[in-house]
């Protein structure tokens, strides 16, 4: 079934709204969701529902938070997201070094006290629609990758956003998890009956899989590369960062020592990282863009190995799927809008999709 994206939003909202949030909350929360759904980044979108329906069985989440500055100086900040989603404070938290850059050419706003926050490149796109590059990164609340040469996870999948403003070409979108892929292709390939590629996840043996629901079970994915001989220590080195960043710099919880560190804490206290940089603090007006322009350019005009499979650069599929979805709607497989109305059911919201 394909939703146009405002029906989709409504939905959302209409659930978070009977699930305690304020309206105004409510429409940014569904606001990030879709921003992902309608650029075809599926795992971060509508599919992220149930996840959301369980945290809020298990009282994970305030879904009426006091959002509040902590810290603060004319180029950082600290955000206590008081235990909510992530969508407001990471929408929060951006918009704050947003205002803070054009200030003073470039800030960083780390957030704790969080949750999951969906998407990292939909804050990246905040900073960008205003003619600034945006940077972001989360912590996740329990370990999923395996270090290289060992058994067990020590990091979330820690993902790492980039987004820069061109001129003609839109946008240069990187957005990646820094395992081999995120938990949420998993969950995809099991929604839609497909086995995992080899190199993505281990078993509880620690053995690779392309079972989904082995994957699942033991929650235990490789760092970006896979293999030591892929490199897969420079995932193991990114994840690493990231959780610095979101963990140990902004006083969020490292979630393999949660447990015997904080074995009083009722929530996850996860972290983000966000930075702004304003390009006009380095360049005249307009000559970072038109640089960017001529590189993504040159990467299109890369002569391909294949005359069917264009040179891409990252973003470019995110603006086709936007194009087509745009058009067309957001494809929801059957078995999550089933999901999706039971939530909708449980909660009392309103069903709007349909009959």
């Amino acid at each position: 079934m394909n939703i146009q994206r405002r029906d989709l939003e409504r939905q959302l909202e209409a659930i978070f709204t009977a699930w305690g949030m304020s309206d105004e909350h409510a429409r940014i929360t569904a606001l990030r969701l879709t921003d992902a759904d309608i650029r075809g980044i599926d795992s971060h979108g509508v599919t992220l529902m149930p996840l959301y329906a369980e945290l809020r069985a298990q009282g994970q989440v305030n879904f009426r938070p006091r959002i509040r500055v902590l810290r603060e100086s004319p180029v950082t900040a600290l955000v206590d997201a008081d235990h909510m989603l992530g969508h407001v404070p990471g929408t929060f938290a951006m918009e704050l070094a947003i205002g803070k850059a054009r200030q003073t050419g470039l800030a960083a706003v780390a957030v704790k006290n969080s949750n999951h926050y969906g998407a990292a490149g939909v804050y990246g796109l905040l900073a960008a629609g205003e003619g600034l590059i945006g940077m972001s990164f989360t912590s996740v609340w329990h370990g999923v990758i395996v270090p290289t040469f060992g058994r067990e996870p020590m990091f979330g999948t820690n993902p790492i956003a980039f987004v820069a403003p061109a001129r003609k070409n839109g946008v240069f979108f990187f957005d990646a998890a820094t395992s081999t892929v995120a938990v949420g292709k998993l969950k995809l390939a099991k929604i839609h009956g497909r086995r995992l590629h080899e190199g993505w996840a281990m078993g509880e043996d620690g053995r690779p899989t392309t079972d989904p629901e082995a994957g699942l079970a033991a929650m235990r994915l490789t760092p970006l590369g896979g293999t030591r001989a892929m490199s897969s220590h420079k995932g193991y080195g990114l994840a690493a960062m990231v959780e610095i960043l979101c963990s140990m710099l902004a006083g969020a919880y490292y979630a393999p020592t949660r447990e015997r560190r904080h074995p009083e804490a009722k929530h996850w206290n996860i972290g983000h990282f966000f930075l702004a940089i304003d390009p006009k603090a380095f360049r005249g007006e307009g000559e970072f863009e038109d640089d960017l322009d001529d590189m993504i350019d040159a990467l299109h005009a890369v002569p391909p190995v294949d005359p069917d499979q264009p040179v891409l650069v990252a973003g470019d599929p995110e603006k086709r799927a936007m194009a087509e979805r745009t058009k067309n709607g957001i494809p929801v497989p059957p078995s999550l809008l089933a999901e999706v109305r039971a939530i909708a059911a449980e909660c009392g919201a309103p069903w709007l999709l349909g009959p």
